[in-house]
């Protein structure tokens, strides 16, 4: 199909995985038509989200009592 590309395709002009193009799809964020099995994704789509923030968002501070309480006994 002219114009469409495949997960595996889309993540290679991303420079992410099938995965996590697969994953922006399920969260809304990159428009796909289902065609069998496979998402087929519009190349002009691909603007949507090439300016998102990268990488994994950063993790929740624990304090320093969550952290005692996590299993492990205190050292005496």
């Amino acid at each position: 199909m002219q114009g469409f590309l495949t997960t595996q395709e889309a993540a290679e002009k991303l420079g992410v995985t099938a995965g996590r193009v697969r994953q922006m799809i399920i969260d809304g964020q990159l428009p796909a038509k289902k065609f069998g099995r496979d998402n087929l994704i519009q190349e002009s789509d691909l603007k949507l989200v090439e300016n998102r923030k990268v990488g994994r968002p950063p993790k929740k501070q624990s304090t320093s009592k969550e952290k005692r309480s996590r299993g492990r006994k205190p050292a005496k």
